[in-house]
């Protein structure tokens, strides 16, 4: 086991642990003097890192997805903890456990599988049937869909998460059927079990998270419009109206211009996909917050994919009155509704 997780860290101590490489820039400050910047990161979490000095000879040995063992002190620099690394050098073969660095779902990744395949049958329109198992069942995409995550930083930014989001997705859509007996319910699922397929191409996930160059370029919307109108080309019959159906439930499931949907959601299954996909990620957001022991007097640490620290109610409830926490933690003075409407998490 590791000595240090990125979680256990506290400002003014000095660390000595292993750190995956996520991110490695050479950088220079304004008056030129050169400096490493990191971002190094464990199974519990990311933080940042600069090397100050003998720079361009720790830079030599060690690329990005390398392990590294770094010496460091803990800093809080900006309410942020982050590393001044002192001395660092590459891991050795046998000297880590892999599972120390990549965090994964909870959850049993083939009962997750299975779980899915489940919602898949429950498809009765016999060409989004088709189009939705065809993917589900494809050889050379269901291995990725068990591994891929649903993000680099934001929600279910772990391996598992993207086959845990879509499941857990399909559940909440097939209960809003259940209440809005109107809604389509074959469009939904199918939807919630596409809307981030281009994922499984806009992230690599070998080691580190990071986003592919097609992932740079293009985006998951894009890439998954790409594949799912591709198969759906090779689906004889295919209704042309259900194409148009399918596509727009794809570019439309951010909800809004500025948060990369091309199109608003323009009929109720599309409405619905969005809401929920974005109520389980930002749940997503908000366990993974509370999951970690960052923060003081009752809160968390601050969550950028929230937008805001969060009360934990445990402790919250179990607080003697005199001691109740009664306020936000200083500089948290936003309304917690404006700053929900301005937080998006895909």
């Amino acid at each position: 086991m590791k000595a240090a997780y990125v979680s256990d860290l506290t400002p003014d101590t000095i660390i000595t642990s292993f750190f995956l490489v996520c991110e490695k820039e050479l950088r220079s400050t304004r008056e030129g003097k050169p400096f490493l910047r990191l971002e190094l990161s464990d199974r519990s979490g990311t933080i940042e890192a600069r090397l100050w000095d003998n720079v361009e000879d720790f830079a030599a040995l060690f690329d990005r997805d390398d392990i590294i063992k770094v010496q460091a002190r803990v800093e809080n620099y900006k309410n942020r903890l982050q590393l001044a690394v002192e001395k660092l050098r590459r891991a050795e073969a046998g000297e880590v456990d892999l599972s120390d660095f990549f965090p994964h779902t909870a959850e049993d990744i083939e009962q997750l599988y299975a779980r899915l395949r489940e919602h898949v049958a429950a498809i009765k329109n016999p060409y989004l049937g088709r189009l939705v198992s065809g993917v589900v069942e494809d050889p050379a995409i269901s291995p990725r869909l068990k591994r891929a995550p649903a993000a680099k930083i934001m929600h279910h930014a772990f391996l598992g998460g993207l086959l845990e989001h879509i499941v857990s997705l399909c559940d909440l859509c097939r209960l809003a059927a259940q209440h809005y007996r109107d809604l389509d319910l074959d469009l939904l699922l199918t939807g919630a079990i596409l809307h981030d397929i281009g994922k499984l191409d806009e992230l690599c996930y070998e080691r580190a998270i990071h986003y592919t160059n097609d992932g740079q370029l293009l985006g998951h919307i894009i890439l998954g419009l790409e594949q799912v109108t591709e198969r759906m080309k090779g689906i004889e019959g295919f209704p042309r109206d259900y194409k148009t159906l399918v596509k727009h439930l794809l570019i439309s499931h951010h909800g809004q211009y500025e948060f990369g949907s091309p199109k608003l959601p323009l009929f109720r299954e599309a409405l619905v996909l969005h809401y929920l996909d974005d109520l389980d990620s930002k749940m997503g957001a908000a366990r993974a917050v509370l999951g970690t022991d960052g923060g003081e007097g009752g809160w968390t640490a601050f969550s950028s994919a929230l937008n805001r620290r969060l009360l934990r109610l445990d402790r919250f409830r179990a607080a003697p009155a005199e001691n109740a926490v009664t306020a936000l933690p200083e500089n948290d003075h936003k309304s917690g509704t404006e700053a929900l409407l301005k937080t998006k998490t895909v």
